[in-house]
């Protein structure tokens, strides 16, 4: 999960590397080494439990047929746990070099043939795969806090789910649902919904008039 969107937004990788662990599926208990890096947050332990609940929830158990897009996968924590659930398949999106290595050897040393790691901008991928007409059932956005990146890639997203498909947003404040939302929230309802210290965090859905 990023923070910055500067050309190298985790900094410079430092020479102890943090560990994620996954906490469901066919790889539970694993251990991946992640980037210690300024601004790599990975989505703690305790909310991943919570979340995955939901989705799966959602899904109806059925993993075998889902596929899902992480957006900004930093340390990999949320696209690693859906693909230790049997996801069909998980892509991760990472634009810095040293976070999408990292991915790339943590996706070969689990021998997960179901991750695909693509090294680019977001807002960038997120248009194409919409003008090559491409879905997904879940897509993951941790974007970088302060930047504005929600509100401008959760619009677009509308157009990458497949029907019934939804999306976790992981925020620094409350998504201002109530009263008269902002536009880039039009077509939005939470359906699940948390706080965990300073985070917040939403399933969200298309409401039946903007699926």
């Amino acid at each position: 999960m990023q923070k910055k969107s500067s050309p190298k937004p985790h900094g410079a990788p430092r020479l102890a590397p943090r560990q994620v662990r996954i906490i469901g599926g066919m790889w539970k208990r694993a251990l991946l080494p992640v980037l210690d890096a300024e601004g790599l947050r990975p989505t703690p332990d305790r909310v991943r439990e919570t979340v995955f609940n939901w989705i799966n929830h959602q899904l109806g158990s059925d993993w075998d047929n889902a596929s899902f897009l992480d957006l900004f996968a930093g340390s990999g924590a949320l696209g690693f746990e859906a693909a230790s659930r049997g996801a069909a398949s998980v892509t991760m999106v990472d634009n810095h070099g040293p976070a999408a290595r990292q991915l790339e050897a943590n996706r070969d040393k689990l021998k997960a043939g179901n991750v695909t790691v693509l090294r680019t901008d977001a807002l960038t991928l997120v248009r194409d795969l919409v003008a090559r007409g491409q879905r997904f059932d879940v897509i993951f956005l941790d974007p970088p806090y302060q930047l504005g990146l929600l509100t401008q890639i959760l619009p677009l997203c509308q157009a990458l789910l497949k029907e019934d498909g939804m999306v976790y947003a992981e925020t620094g404040e409350a998504l201002p649902f109530e009263g008269e939302a902002p536009d880039w929230l039009a077509g939005w309802e939470a359906i699940r919904e948390d706080k965990a210290g300073m985070v917040y965090y939403y399933l969200l859905k298309l409401q039946a008039s903007a699926a």
